[in-house]
């Protein structure tokens, strides 16, 4: 499996309303997620804003793909887009992976 982090920057003045809605996530959304291969899937956030998502999966953009091929996830998106900073579109075009420098087993 393959380790994925990225991070993304919330607006500060959606912070509550952000951590609200992740309390709530669509089952529809959560199975999407777990049909396209994304396992082990967190989001840390800090309260300036700063999102930090890790993932694990066999194939990143594999898993990427088949989630951006399903309706719930473009509702997702949709709904979740105005809540961040400095994206142009879909909070998930936004994920650009962190290189991975040290790990310890």
């Amino acid at each position: 499996m393959r380790r994925v982090c990225f991070l993304l920057k919330v607006r500060p003045e959606r912070l509550a309303e952000y951590r609200e809605r992740h309390r709530a996530v669509w089952p529809d959304m959560l199975d999407a997620l777990r049909r396209a291969g994304w396992h082990n899937y967190s989001l840390f956030l800090r309260d300036d804003g700063l999102l930090v998502g890790y993932l694990e999966t066999a194939d990143f953009e594999a898993a990427r793909k088949a989630m951006a091929a399903t309706e719930v996830n473009a509702r997702w998106q949709a709904e979740m887009a105005p809540f961040f900073e400095d994206l142009d579109g879909r909070p998930d075009e936004g994920m650009r992976p962190l290189d991975e420098v040290f790990h310890l087993d």
